[in-house]
């Protein structure tokens, strides 16, 4: 089996989390430089912004990076053919089967690497070609699934024969040593960049991030079928109470959710804005620069010093 860094030809194997309106350009290439793989997400994002942003990141690195996709997008297939224009070397996908574009994916000479919150839909897309899997536990900030990360790593390696990247609660070298201990060759981390100095978002959100302690998180929308954890505040609170006896209309969900990713990342609107983050923001307690935060976790991780 590939070692991740071989793969992708990284000096960690870590991975950036594909967030949404987070991972532009500037993280992207900050956590490729500092050793990494810096993914750019596409979520909300039409083919003409994301050819953008790639061409960006060229500009800041000339270390591999990648493109995350979710490819319940209406623009997934236009980004699924650009990036191959564009020479992107990885790509990691959410909200969907890759399958149908993992042919001409292959072809190109694309790394391919899904996002999976299950031990079926692991086996299902290792048996369509994909060259590692992210498995992602209920930990994990944005939008998650049911099962823990670390029970779900651990029966995924059990059945695939390619290598797992372990993605929710990790956030310091500790989580790094427990996913490898549990059969991972890599971690996929978002949570403890939110609160490094290249991130792109709010100030505000920054500082919630380090404040956060290890209750501070709650899911909303597990009644609803799209289950999302955040930071506490009043949004938060209000879409549970008004989910708590699951006879809500979408549309009057969709009235207070519009835009509340925005209103975070941009606007700092620590009320009323949707701050995504994992369980793993109780471990982080302060900013530091992308490299700071990779170099922390990997140079103290007792696997890698052969204690483990």
């Amino acid at each position: 089996m590939k070692d991740i860094r071989e793969l992708l030809d990284i000096e960690y194997p870590i991975i950036q989390g594909g967030m949404a309106n987070i991972a532009t350009h500037e993280l992207a290439a900050a956590v490729s430089n500092a050793g990494g793989l810096g993914l750019i997400a596409t979520g909300g994002w039409d083919v003409k912004r994301v050819r953008a942003e790639i061409r960006k990141t060229k500009e800041l690195t000339d270390k591999p990076f990648g493109v995350n996709i979710m490819l319940m997008m209406p623009s997934a297939e236009e980004i699924s053919d650009m990036i191959i224009e564009e020479g992107v070397q990885v790509v990691t996908t959410g909200a969907g089967n890759p399958g149908i574009y993992m042919k001409k994916w292959k072809k190109a000479g694309i790394v391919v690497i899904p996002v999976v919150p299950s031990v079926a839909y692991a086996k299902r897309l290792a048996r369509s070609g994909a060259d590692a899997i992210i498995v992602e536990g209920t930990e994990a900030g944005g939008h998650i699934g049911q099962s823990t990360t670390f029970t779900l790593v651990p029966q995924v390696c059990d059945v695939i024969d390619i290598p797992v990247i372990a993605a929710g609660g990790v956030a310091d070298s500790r989580g790094l040593d427990a996913a490898f201990v549990l059969g991972a060759k890599g971690v996929q981390i978002g949570t403890v960049l939110l609160a490094s100095k290249e991130c792109p978002i709010h100030e505000n959100y920054k500082n919630r991030v380090v404040k956060a302690k290890d209750t501070d998180t709650v899911v909303t929308g597990r009644n609803t079928g799209a289950p999302v954890r955040v930071i506490k505040n009043k949004m938060a609170k209000k879409y549970l109470e008004m989910t708590k006896y699951g006879d809500i209309k979408l549309e009057e969900l969709e009235v207070l959710t519009l835009g509340s990713l925005k209103k975070a990342v941009f606007e700092g609107d620590m009320e009323n804005g949707s701050i995504m983050a994992g369980q793993s923001a109780g471990l982080v307690k302060e900013i530091r620069t992308v490299k700071d935060i990779l170099d922390d976790i990997f140079k103290n991780s007792r696997v890698y010093k052969g204690e483990l």
